[in-house]
C-alpha cells in the first residue's frame, strides 16, 4: 500500500523554504547597497533613483547601467579572486 503525503507538511516546508529564499534576496540587495556605496544615499534620494531606473524605458540608459554594473562585480571578482588565490597552493 502506497503511503499517503502529507500535504500540509510539504506546503508548510515550501513555505519556510520561500521565506528563506526572500531574507536571502533581501540581505543581498542591503550588502549591494552598502557595496555600492548607496548606503550613503538618504532614503529618498536612493529609492528615487532606484524607482527611475524601474521606469525607464531608454535602452541606452539600461545598457551602460548594465554595462557599470557588469565591470563593478567583475572587479569585486578579482579582487576576491587575488585573496583567494593567495591563499590557495596553486
Amino acid at each position: 500500500m502506497r503511503k499517503a503525503r502529507d500535504y500540509d507538511a510539504e506546503l508548510k516546508a515550501l513555505g519556510d523554504k520561500a521565506r528563506a529564499l526572500k531574507a536571502k534576496k533581501v540581505q543581498q540587495l542591503g550588502e549591494l547597497v552598502a557595496a555600492t556605496g548607496a548606503d550613503a544615499l538618504d532614503i529618498e534620494t536612493l529609492a528615487g533613483a532606484l524607482l527611475d531606473a524601474v521606469s525607464s524605458k531608454d535602452a541606452g540608459a539600461r545598457e551602460a547601467w548594465r554595462a557599470k554594473g557588469s565591470a563593478f562585480f567583475q572587479r569585486r571578482g578579482r579582487k576576491a579572486g587575488k585573496g583567494a588565490a593567495g591563499n590557495g597552493g596553486e
